[in-house]
């Protein structure tokens, strides 16, 4: 019993290892387009007369990539539900970091035109069906590799990969950034785009090594032929609640990151490397916090903890923007700190937990994958654009953009307490 038990925790931190891998790819890419499309991608993709117009194009292009995340969450949580997890899980990684490292080789708009941003949206758009296959399958992999009453704290280790994926990022772009501009815009900037190469060939090695989920192996046999059809016609209810309850976390990040890097480096006049250094410090934070967190979700419940970060994001959009507009780097790094690794962390810790366990075996890849995609498509696609869109309205008034955010963090509070709490619930018997 204790050498099956010993060889049970090595499998499960076996794919807990795999699981971060990916996820620190996934959200490394994501990351570094959205610096990116605020700082370098307006002046090399969408240059124009017109400031304003050139950073919305910019913006459409990191949202482009939203816009197939379902459709790969539906591609890849099909097979993932019908074949396995681990198979998925090996093509995803490939395609997202093969399109970033592309990203880093592409032709500007001096160079070729109008075809340079043509390139960039497509290979963004190809970059968000490798998205949206992957969070939900590796999620899985530590998850249903997890034994019951410990999901939250290792699930977190997945999701680590997102701070961990923030920090190195934005660590890079704020290093290359120190270059002469000229050396920047040439050159500097596609370094960070190619080291994702690397990052590929290590987190295919470690997926490799991993077997299959023990949850999926028991439940193979039963597996649905259209796991979507099944997941919208018995379990819609939990797929609009996860909806929603997402909204804050998708919103809140890219109001205060993607929106704000720029809105605050143009309006109010503060340096991009200081708002870049803040996000630095808050994703080595909330690396430390997201197992405690995890670890908190399995004693009191997925729904307290979540509920949390909701309330902690909701407050803390009223007052970012005043904060901002003060120019002190301690209160600015401080709310940073406090919205992301405490706010965001409260929810991002847990998420892959939480929304998991709504979901049966046979629909778990498909649901994990349409809640946390269809979420990103609507609450974090659109939102820079509509966040610049609504304070250029009111004369570039930051107040328009902090009350969208609160607006969906209070319907991300309402769904959260529509829902079940699940975090006693045996995977393998749903």
């Amino acid at each position: 019993m204790a050498n099956a038990a010993a060889t049970t925790t090595r499998g499960s931190w076996k794919a807990v290892r795999a699981a971060f891998g990916g996820s620190f790819i996934e959200w490394y890419d994501f990351y570094l387009f959205g610096t990116a499309a605020a700082l370098i991608f307006p002046r090399l993709f969408f240059p124009g007369s017109d400031d304003t117009v050139s950073v919305i194009e910019s913006f459409g292009a990191f949202a482009a990539g939203f816009l197939t995340r379902p459709l790969g969450a539906l591609i890849f949580g099909h097979f993932g539900d019908r074949i396995g997890r681990k198979p998925m899980l090996m093509i995803t990684v490939v395609l997202i970091g093969a399109v970033t490292f592309l990203i880093g080789l592409l032709p500007t708009y001096e160079t070729i035109g109008v075809w340079a941003a043509v390139a960039l949206i497509s290979l963004r758009l190809l970059q968000g069906i490798g998205i949206g296959g992957e969070f939900g399958g590796g999620s899985l992999l530590a998850l249903e590799s997890a034994p019951t009453g410990r999901r939250g704290f290792m699930g977190s280790f997945h999701q680590m990969g997102t701070p961990a994926g923030l920090l190195v990022s934005t660590g890079l772009v704020s290093l290359v950034s120190l270059l002469p501009e000229e050396d920047f815009l040439s050159w500097g900037w596609r370094i960070p785009f190619l080291l994702s190469g690397v990052f590929v060939v290590v987190a295919l090695i470690v997926r490799s090594r991993v077997p299959e989920t023990p949850v999926f192996q028991i439940a193979r046999q039963k597996a649905n032929r259209l796991p979507v059809a099944t997941l919208f016609r018995t379990e819609w209810r939990h797929l609009l609640l996860g909806l929603g309850a997402r909204m804050a976390d998708a919103v809140t990040f890219n109001v205060i990151n993607v929106f704000a890097i720029s809105y605050a480096t143009v309006h109010l006049g503060l340096s991009s490397s200081m708002i870049l250094n803040g996000f630095v410090l808050a994703a080595a934070v909330e690396l430390v916090l997201l197992p405690f967190i995890g670890r908190w979700s399995d004693r009191v419940g997925r729904k307290p903890v979540y509920l949390t970060g909701v309330v902690v994001c909701g407050i803390g959009g009223l007052l970012y923007f005043p904060v901002l507009d003060t120019g002190s780097v301690l209160l600015t790094w401080t709310a940073i700190v406090v919205l992301v690794a405490v706010g965001t962390g409260c929810m991002f810790a847990i998420q892959g937990a939480y929304f998991a366990e709504m979901f049966s075996t046979s629909t778990r890849y498909t649901g994990l994958g349409v809640v946390y995609q269809g979420s990103a498509l609507l609450g974090g696609a659109p939102t820079p654009a509509i966040a610049l869109a609504l304070v250029a309205a009111f004369g570039y008034s930051y107040w328009p953009a902090a009350i969208y955010l609160v607006t969906l963090c209070a319907v991300s509070a309402v769904c959260v307490l529509l829902t079940r709490e699940t975090f006693r619930d045996d995977l393998a018997e749903t």
